[in-house]
């Protein structure tokens, strides 16, 4: 029997400091007053600006990014405080300081609106205005930056901002003529290469929009329901509630773009059930945290970086063609966490939810139509139309789901505060994005990409395992509480071309950076998704990032596999192929979770686990030879196991008779 406190569940309000502890981008301050109503508005007209422009169609590409970098820079002096202490303490009003770098933020995105021709016609020719307002832009942004995103980016874009200055005084192949300060300036911001280049106009229309349709989602009240239909389905099963984390974590990444964020409001809900049901704290917590991270893999709504994917990669890819290729991939991914809970629950002889512990199927099923803005977005991104278009329409036919739900009606109150939310939850992806333009400039100007690339492939001996290694590696290290945009804009620059220079196709180089910049929340010693989840359990920090890693072993492997046999991502194969692939990978993945947690019908001996994780191997590798020899394999080990099962379970009667 439980004890109190381990089956205690969480209050909004101790959900909402955990969320704060971990994540950088929800410690805001709650302004009253006036200031509460500047905050409100600001934020209004920050979403119905975005929403204008994705109707009417947007700006010229200086003024659309300069007014959405104006909107976030001056609502996060508003809202984030410069030192998080003091709103701990309890002051939550702004300081005179943050006053006027909210007024310098309005007046740096203004400037570009209000000097366009000026400005366009003096090619590159910066007046004394020019250079002071550009000069404060990234000042601006780098501070804005550490409020709301963290101190790991900013210092890194201050590095790369120092390198670009004081590049002729670098070793080796890092050596360039170096930029003057007036040069910076220019290149940071008047041109579309720095603080106003491609990742600051994905956010400006396409990240922002579907942000805001995860706020809607949240106000027909969408997140509930992955609750309730996730136990409907999978409660009863062994070890039910640690699949009920997987599943509703998995649709919960729809309508969260943050690791944090989703391990503390689901896991408020499920971590005390996998507690009170028999798992140990440590794995409860690395349950919630492995699938929560694991949301933003999976389509058809990943995280922010996706997007970004779009542009980066060219060649006229769309998201959709990004979200396909991700499909197997992540399937596999929340396929190892479920398995590993299955024989985890097996080994302790856990139970699933009884009668009396599960709601209304009818009720649920009931309600199944709160679903359909996510089928609607997914038809949308398969068509023709826009990715603008796609979300604006989702957005639409959530209103309308919204109001039909009886439980929780919307209402017009509730459109206003889902826009206000939504350009909330906005602020600390522009500040992101804006502060990876400023190292994507510097990259570009001093051709650090390419020297990085071939510096990286000379390390690694010109093969390609040992750069998939080096890469894999600096994404983590990079991801230790940074944000998955910057991250990803980072490694895409720097380590993806050394990929692609071994002759690794853009799509799957892009995506194994995408994937180990998002597993960097559940990796020791920084895993701040999983040091949330402790929050929550109770358990010790570093050994649930621990459990995490090792129930995300597909994460760790999968990216490999399909860098090796882009097969993986469906490029250039048949259905039958697919549906293939899928069968032997999964069929790997029950190997290699019976190996991992050691236990499949009985205990497995060590010689057997490493047996298991080898054949799971040989069958998630899309060829013909491993497939066969995989196969195998697993006919062999699964035979011993149902033999040993059988022996076993027959011996009671044996003894019983005599």
């Amino acid at each position: 029997m439980a004890d109190k406190e381990e089956t205690k569940y969480l209050t909004e309000e101790e959900q909402q400091e955990l969320i704060e502890k971990y994540d950088p981008e929800a410690g805001t301050r709650k302004l009253t007053g006036i200031l509460g109503y500047i905050a409100f508005f600001g934020l209004l007209a920050f979403s119905l600006f975005q929403l204008y422009t994705a109707v009417f169609g947007v700006f010229t590409a200086q003024i659309q990014r300069t007014v959405h970098l104006g909107f976030a820079l001056s609502l996060i002096f508003l809202l984030f405080p410069g030192n998080r202490k003091k709103k701990q303490k309890g002051k939550f009003q702004i300081t005179w300081y943050d006053g006027i770098l909210a007024v310098l933020s309005i007046g740096v995105g203004a400037y570009w609106p209000l000097f366009f021709e000026d400005l366009v016609m003096s090619v590159g020719r910066l007046t004394t205005l020019d250079f002071a307002v550009g000069l404060i832009a990234i000042l601006l942004v780098l501070e804005a930056t550490r409020r709301a995103v963290g101190l790991p980016i900013m210092i890194i874009a201050i590095i790369f901002v120092l390198y670009g200055i004081f590049g002729e005084y670098m070793p080796g192949f890092l050596s360039h003529r170096g930029l003057s300060l007036d040069r910076l300036v220019q290149t940071m911001f008047f041109t579309t290469e720095g603080i106003l280049g491609t990742p600051l106009a994905v956010s400006s229309t396409f990240i922002f929009l579907f942000l805001l349709f995860g706020s809607f989602l949240i106000r027909t009240g969408v997140g509930q329901y992955f609750n309730d239909l996730s136990i409907a389905i999978a409660g009863r099963s062994i070890g039910g509630p640690a699949k009920v984390a997987i599943f509703s974590s998995a649709l919960q990444g729809t309508i969260s773009g943050s690791s944090v964020a989703n391990v503390v409001t689901s896991g408020a809900f499920t971590i005390p059930m996998m507690k009170k049901l028999g798992y140990k704290k440590e794995f409860a917590g690395a349950v919630e945290a492995s699938a929560s991270t694991g949301g933003q893999l999976m389509p058809p709504i990943m995280g922010a970086a996706a997007f970004l994917m779009v542009e980066f990669i060219g060649n006229g890819i769309t998201y959709w063609d990004i979200a396909k290729a991700a499909a197997i991939p992540a399937i596999l991914y929340f396929a190892g966490i479920w398995i590993m809970t299955h024989f985890e629950a097996k080994r302790l002889g856990l139970r699933g939810l009884t009668k009396e512990e599960m709601p209304s199927r009818k009720e649920v099923f009931g309600k199944i139509y709160l679903l359909i803005p996510i089928l609607a977005i997914v038809l949308l991104l398969m068509s023709n139309i826009t990715v603008t278009h796609a979300a604006l329409y989702s957005i639409l036919i959530s209103i309308v789901v919204g109001f039909i739900n009886k439980a929780a009606r919307m209402k017009f109150i509730d459109i206003i505060y889902a826009l206000v939310d939504g350009a909330r939850t906005a602020l600390a992806v522009a500040a992101a994005t804006a502060a990876a333009g400023i190292i994507v400039g510097i990259v570009t100007k001093t051709g650090l990409g390419l020297k990085l690339a071939n510096g990286l492939i000379e390390l690694s001996g010109g093969y390609l395992i040992p750069t998939l290694m080096l890469t894999m590696v600096a994404a983590l290290i990079l991801g230790m509480g940074s944000p998955t945009t910057a991250n990803y804009v980072i490694t895409s620059t720097i380590a993806a071309p050394a990929m692609i220079l071994l002759g690794v196709p853009d799509l799957p180089a892009h995506l194994f950076v995408f994937y180990f910049g998002i597993i960097a929340d559940i990796t020791p010693p920084v895993a701040l998704a999983a040091f949330a989840a402790a929050g929550v359990s109770g358990g010790e920090p570093i050994r649930t990032g621990i459990e995490s890693s090792k129930l995300a072993i597909a994460a760790f492997i999968i990216p490999y596999i399909f860098v090796l046999s882009p097969e993986l991502l469906m490029i250039d194969t048949t259905w039958t192929e697919v549906i293939w692939v899928v069968f032997t990978a999964m069929v790997g993945m029950i190997a290699i979770g019976a190996g991992v947690i050691g236990y499949w019908m009985r205990g497995m001996h060590w010689l057997e686990r490493i047996i298991a994780v080898i054949v799971g191997l040989l069958l998630i590798y899309p060829e013909s030879i491993s497939d066969i020899t995989g196969i195998i394999m697993f006919v062999v080990l699964l035979t011993l196991q149902y033999v040993w099962k059988r022996n076993n379970t027959s011996k009671p009667k044996m003894s019983a008779q005599a």
